[in-house]
């Protein structure tokens, strides 16, 4: 199984991201995760997922985000007593929201960053001084 086909991932439950390693969860998990992407309210749910007042980027998020949802899984699969299902789907909800966002503040930052070549001219001219 590979990141290169999203259906086939999202179907074998898997969720990937650059920079991140792919998440293999139960399809119950990846789908209850989806469906509460309506709802997500960005600042008020994360600020209470992460504990901290002002919230940082988006990778810095992800990165965080990734470490709880180990120590979640680590629970789930341990069959601990202390596993809380419903937070498990709170942050995987966190995890594709971020992802979606960070996808779009990445392909925003290209787009700004992008040259505009003027037709026929290889270089800017210099200017006489």
């Amino acid at each position: 199984m590979s990141c290169h086909d999203p259906y086939f991932a999202a179907a074998a439950g898997m969720i990937c991201a650059p920079k991140h390693p792919v998440l293999r969860r139960p399809s119950a998990l990846i789908r209850a995760a989806k469906a509460g992407q309506g709802g997500w309210m960005r600042g008020r749910a994360l600020r209470r997922l992460l504990g901290v007042e002002t919230l940082p980027g988006h990778e810095a998020v992800l990165a965080r985000l990734y470490e709880i949802e180990a120590r979640l899984n680590a629970e789930r699969l341990a069959g601990a007593a202390s596993y809380q299902p419903a937070r498990h789907v709170l942050v995987m909800i966190a995890l594709l929201a971020e992802m979606r966002a960070a996808a779009k503040a990445r392909a925003e930052s290209r787009a700004a960053l992008r040259l505009v070549t003027v037709p026929g001219k290889a270089r800017p001219e210099r200017r006489a001084g």
